[in-house]
């Protein structure tokens, strides 16, 4: 048999910093600073990324471990049609081709192979299958520890103690300007919890009916869940966080639960503000959306809804966060539906110690 020789990558190469190419949505970018943060470790150097999504450079622009960031607008553009591929292509011919890790599918490879990154260069995520039993944080753990072809023996090794855990930092800043925020609301020194209880396809409905959306849970259950916080922690204020769309949607779930003190921000939490709330909330209810895995990031003790995807894969944050993950079936299939109200609020106050203090 003959064996192809993988030709090692230049002395430049070798001293680049490390480059990750990930466009995916608000949880899969808080998911992936787990793999940001092996790199990081391993070569003692911020990690360049490449991102799509009005989200990503806010959620990641000041983490420890990310340098400089490319936004790409769009993917699926012809790739002459499209400024944002081209100067992409020209960002990455100017920085120099380095040790790569591609966690997508589809046109991103083409991208990287127009910048002159030999394929030997790149770590593939698409090449790794998931082992049984793993989830999104050991995943990135592993991938961050392998080394591409063209780099075999010449890059530093992996990094050991690693959390499998996701992330997060919220500047001073955000945490200032939320205290503004707070206070223009009543709410300057208060304690707080958070509920998303809708989702982009929940927002996506608009004018048809919500009950046919992917993660809907009824409104009358929401009702039941916020009746049930606010008499377990009467002292503390309740927000509930969403895009505008959701704002009809979670105002009908207030009209059921018939509670005060309790604030609809959709619309008004842009991503800095939304982390800092996170940061200092006391627990976060929600569907499995991005914004749980944020809270659970920034240690928020965090509930979420899944329905048909799998809670230990994408459990918010990754393997080791203060959450709680909850599941059904209907007709022997996974369905949210098949999650009661009262399971959702056992989950919450073991997560919150409110069952034992009711119990004092």
């Amino acid at each position: 048999m003959s064996s192809v020789r993988t030709e090692l990558a230049s002395p430049r190469a070798t001293q680049m910093p490390p480059l990750v190419m990930r466009c995916g949505a608000f949880g899969d970018m808080v998911l992936l600073t787990v793999l940001l943060e092996q790199l990081h470790a391993r070569f003692k150097a911020p990690v360049d990324v490449i991102a799509s999504g009005p989200w990503s450079e806010p959620l990641l622009a000041g983490h420890r471990a990310v340098g400089r960031m490319f936004i790409l607008r769009s993917r699926r553009t012809p790739y002459w049609l499209s400024s944002s591929q081209r100067r992409l292509v020209a960002w990455l011919k100017a920085r120099g081709a380095g040790p790569t890790w591609y966690c997508d599918r589809g046109e991103g490879r083409g991208l990287l192979a127009r910048a002159r990154i030999p394929a030997t260069y790149i770590c593939d995520s698409t090449e790794y299958p998931f082992l049984t039993g793993e989830n999104f944080a050991d995943r990135y753990l592993r991938l961050g520890a392998l080394t591409p072809a063209a780099f075999s023996g010449l890059l530093p090794p992996p990094a050991a103690g690693v959390p499998r855990a996701a992330h997060l930092d919220v500047p001073d800043a955000a945490r200032r300007e939320l205290d503004g925020w707070l206070a223009a609301r009543g709410l300057a020194g208060r304690s707080f919890m958070v509920i998303h209880p809708g989702s982009r396809h929940v927002a996506r409905r608009r004018l048809r009916s919500r009950s046919g959306a992917a993660k809907y849970w009824p409104e009358e259950r929401w009702a039941q869940v916020v009746r049930a916080v606010r008499a377990r922690c009467p002292e503390q204020a309740i927000l509930f966080s969403g895009v505008g769309a959701e704002s009809s949607f979670i105002a009908d779930v207030l009209r059921l639960a018939g509670v005060g003190d309790a604030l609809n921000a959709a619309n008004d939490l842009p991503v800095t503000r939304l982390l800092a709330l996170l940061e200092r909330a006391k627990s976060f209810i929600a569907v499995d959306t991005g914004p749980a895995h944020a809270a659970a990031a920034l240690g928020c003790p965090t509930v979420a809804l899944f329905g048909h995807i799998d809670p230990w894969l994408y459990r918010p944050g990754g393997a080791m966060t203060p959450a709680a993950t909850l599941t059904g079936t209907v007709d022997g299939k996974p369905n949210i539906l098949g999650i009661e109200p009262e399971r959702v609020i056992s989950a919450w106050e073991d997560l919150t110690g409110a069952r034992a203090a009711r119990a004092v």
